[in-house]
């Protein structure tokens, strides 16, 4: 019964969970994509800078990383229900308040700020809950929830274009908070597994004696989804450490081809609109690969971490190969390898954090992951701008990115090493004890 109760349901209401995921990741990660159209407008509208601009995006994807501890330990302390609920009106809010377009420290403050920790408290629990519901078919439904961003990402360039010259940059943010407020509608579809579990333990109270019944109720507290506590020591487990330093390398790579792709398409002469087609075959091959990818892993053929290693692999060869490009279609085609690629690597990164830490770790993990990861996305983009000034070449940009996660990947072979060593030293550490019960007369001649 217990093995029953505390086992991930690998299916049912977990895909309404999933999808609902899938709307969240839509409604958070592809609005923060495609908020760079209002750059132009509210840059216009307040006569500012666009470096003094920017910095709304920048605080909304910094409180979007610094806030996933806090919405992992509230989703410890409380239910992921409620916090991806908390995120959908913080969000809603940002938005809302950012219609009224006071000045530039007040669109730091909504659609900077609160927007930044909407996102942050709807997108970490949401990720979390799937892996929580599924343990065989974790991978393919993590990629299927990812895949939200890439679908609603391909839609809202031309719905938040067709917003802002109807309604203006004011009124398309008021409606685009309206279209947030659903993020509560797919929290309140995210049902604690926890609840059902402890439903189940105090029902066979009645079946079975007093103690037995007591002593079930306190291994269902026990169980990882009604853990009480954030664990902060995961930074002392090498596993953890060698998985975080490679998401710092990994994100300083990530956040750069999408930065250099468009200005090098023009160095090279192509015209403005085909130069627009690679964000969409970006978007669409992105998609594929966390689908393929997905169905892939959870085929369960090859070990998460080592498909992980391949697809960083291929990554890092697609970005040293782009830069080659020297006209329209061959750019389209390598970037389309770097789109599926980074697709995949997206589906399966994780299910391998949850792989590496187990699940009763995993809510404090995803958010030390995603605090210790930002590092790399602010230090990355600065870094590889400074090459490129350096060399006066956009290309050098690229090249940056693939030999960074190039060196990434050799952690990721580290920590597979380290996890073998560990699992050989745990099988002849069992080994004894597995021939002593095999032959207990042996036992009892060595005790005479």
């Amino acid at each position: 019964m217990q093995a029953k109760d505390s086992n991930p349901p690998d299916g049912g209401y977990g895909w309404v969970v999933v999808v609902s995921a899938f709307m969240v990741m839509g409604l958070t990660a592809a609005v923060l994509k495609t908020f760079g159209l209002f750059f132009v407008e509210i840059q216009q509208h307040f006569d500012e800078l666009a470096s003094t601009t920017s910095w709304i995006t920048s605080v909304t994807i910094a409180i979007f990383h610094l806030g996933a501890p806090v919405a992992s330990s509230l989703c410890v302390r409380y239910t992921h229900r409620v916090v991806v609920i908390t995120g959908g009106l913080l969000a809603f809010s940002g938005m809302a308040l950012g219609f009224l377009g006071l000045n530039m420290v007040w669109m730091y403050a909504t659609t900077g700020f609160l927007q930044g920790l909407g996102i942050s408290f709807s997108w970490t629990p949401a990720i979390s809950i799937v892996s929580h519901y599924f343990s065989k078919k974790r991978a393919l439904a993590n990629a299927i929830a990812s895949a939200g961003e890439c679908a609603f990402a391909f839609t809202f360039g031309p719905f938040f274009q067709w917003l802002i010259s109807q309604y203006g940059w004011k009124g398309a943010l008021l409606i685009i908070g309206g279209i947030q407020l659903n993020i509560c509608v797919c929290g309140v579809l995210m049902r604690p597994l926890a609840s059902s579990c402890l439903l189940e333990a105090s029902h066979s109270e009645t079946e079975t004696p007093p103690g037995n019944g007591a002593s079930r109720i306190d291994k269902e507290d026990k169980s990882p989804v009604t853990q009480k506590t954030f664990n902060w020591m995961l930074v002392r487990r090498p596993e953890f450490v060698l998985y975080a330093i490679f998401g710092i390398l990994a994100a300083m790579s990530f956040f750069v081809p999408p930065l250099f792709l468009v200005p090098l398409s023009y160095s090279l002469g192509i015209d403005e609109s085909w130069t627009a087609s690679l964000l969409s075959i970006l978007a669409m091959v992105d998609f594929a690969g966390r689908l393929l990818c997905g169905w892939y892993a959870n085929l369960h053929v090859t070990k998460t971490v080592h498909l992980l290693t391949m697809t960083i692999t291929l990554i890092s060869t697609s970005l040293m190969l782009l830069p080659l490009a020297n006209n329209y279609l061959s750019l389209a085609i390598f970037t389309g390898f770097y789109g599926f690629f980074f697709g995949t690597t997206v589906a399966v990164h994780i299910t391998v954090l949850a792989d590496v830490v187990g699940m009763p770790d995993f809510d404090s993990a995803l958010g030390l992951f995603m605090l210790i990861r930002s590092t790399g996305g602010f230090v990355g983009p600065p870094l590889a701008g400074l090459i490129v000034d350096m060399a006066g070449d956009y290309r050098a940009g690229f090249y940056m990115a693939g030999a960074t996660l190039v060196l990434s990947a050799g952690f990721l072979v580290t920590l597979d090493q380290l996890q073998q060593r560990k699992e050989k030293g745990s099988q002849t550490h069992t080994k004894p004890e597995k021939s002593t019960l095999a032959y207990p007369s042996l036992h009892l001649l060595k005790l005479q």
